[in-house]
């Protein structure tokens, strides 16, 4: 045998390594120059080394992707860090998936549509991020912490991931309805610019510097008139203001982010005909969702009971003293995996109803973590 040099891997070192690699199971990423995939690549990193060839790949180029999510088309061909290696960007096209096991998507609607049946075709198990297939019944919506379960029964060979404000709080709420079984929910949520992509939150930033250090705030309309025309995806100022609304315009006045915490909660709980009401608030706050809870339940409830439950449920931290002025603000959950609670306080006139405050990383386990997490459930069930 030919000695390895001093410092070097010996040829059958590397071979071993070669071939550990190679039976893990090999990953896609779909969209990996976006927001969201930016985010997953570094989650990618910092989690265990379960994965085989971590393929990056490139959407196509189309107006919204261009707005929100960076130029698609001037991305393949670049190199990002994933895993401390420098890996290459590849254009999506059907020989993109050859030999891939798991694909995550994270991609506009359209293009989920388009292109996930063809990852499948190909032999990947997709777990999308776009809300294309979340309420199809024959595609699980998946939280691990929640309904880790239903990954195994995917007959498209899809998983869905939820919407980023669904995701903000219903790990919290899983674990309440194990233990008193949940029969209404009613929302509302503050959710950050950055749930809009890149356009958001350059938005907001622009009209920040419009209104810094003016005395703006204090007639009607200053603002509006301030900001100009950089009102971007938002029907009104977002600096200096709240706006009621996000979404698109759904039937009967509802927006499509209230119809998705309706419809997705029920579909994660088992609970197809769970009461839930849900408005939506776009704040001026670049990452991090907020939701304030009304929660009622089959069982009568006690704050030290839903503390004991949040403070050993995997996935939530308990911030809930308010004397201290301990609770979450998103200012201080940005960039952290968890969902944080605090506020919890039993209805006044209720007392089978919690009132909580939720704040959740939109970016991580509103989409990049939650991917990861499925994607983890699905390598150990093809390894097994």
């Amino acid at each position: 045998m030919i000695p390895a040099e001093a410092g070097r891997p010996s040829l059958a070192d590397t071979l071993r390594a070669d071939a550990r690699t190679a039976a893990k199971p090999q990953l896609a990423v779909v969209g990996a120059t976006g927001a969201v995939g930016s985010v997953l690549l570094g989650i990618l990193s910092e989690r265990a080394d379960i994965w085989g060839e971590i393929r990056l790949i490139a959407s196509p180029p189309s107006s919204q992707l261009r707005s929100s999510r960076g130029d698609p088309h001037r991305s393949a061909g670049r190199k990002l860090t994933v895993r401390g290696a420098e890996v290459e960007v590849v254009a999506l096209s059907e020989e993109a998936f050859d030999g891939i096991d798991v694909a995550m998507f994270d991609v506009p609607d359209e293009v989920s549509a388009q292109w996930v049946p063809v990852a499948v075709s190909k032999g990947a198990v997709v777990i999308d991020n776009a809300g294309t297939f979340r309420l199809d019944p024959d595609v699980p919506l998946v939280v691990p912490e929640v309904n880790a379960h239903a990954a195994r029964v995917r007959p498209r060979g899809i998983i869905a991931n939820p919407n980023c404000t669904t995701l903000s709080m219903i790990v919290a709420l899983g674990a309440l309805h194990a233990e008193y079984g949940l029969s209404e929910l009613i929302v509302s949520s503050y959710q950050a610019v950055s749930g809009v992509g890149k356009a958001g939150v350059d938005t907001l930033r622009a009209q920040l510097s419009a209104v810094s250090g003016t005395e703006l705030g204090t007639t009607p309309g200053d603002v509006r008139r301030a900001v100009g025309d950089t009102l971007g995806p938002f029907p009104a100022p977002i600096a200096l203001n709240v706006v009621p609304w996000a979404g698109s315009l759904q039937e009967d006045g509802w927006s499509s982010e209230e119809l998705k915490i309706r419809d997705e909660s029920r579909k994660i709980l088992g609970l197809p005909e769970l009461p839930v009401t849900a408005t939506c608030v776009r704040v001026p706050v670049i990452t991090t969702h907020s939701l304030t809870v009304h929660a009622r339940f089959e069982n009568e409830v006690t704050v030290a009971g839903a503390h004991e439950i949040l403070a050993a449920a995997p996935g939530v931290v308990l911030s809930d003293d308010p004397a201290e002025g301990e609770y979450p603000t998103p200012a201080d959950v940005v960039g952290t995996d968890p969902t944080w609670v605090g506020r919890v306080r039993r209805s006044l006139d209720d007392p089978r109803a919690l009132e909580l405050f939720v704040c959740g990383d939109n970016l991580r386990k509103g989409a990049a973590l939650n991917t990861a997490q499925v994607g983890e459930l699905v390598a150990a069930e093809l390894q097994a």
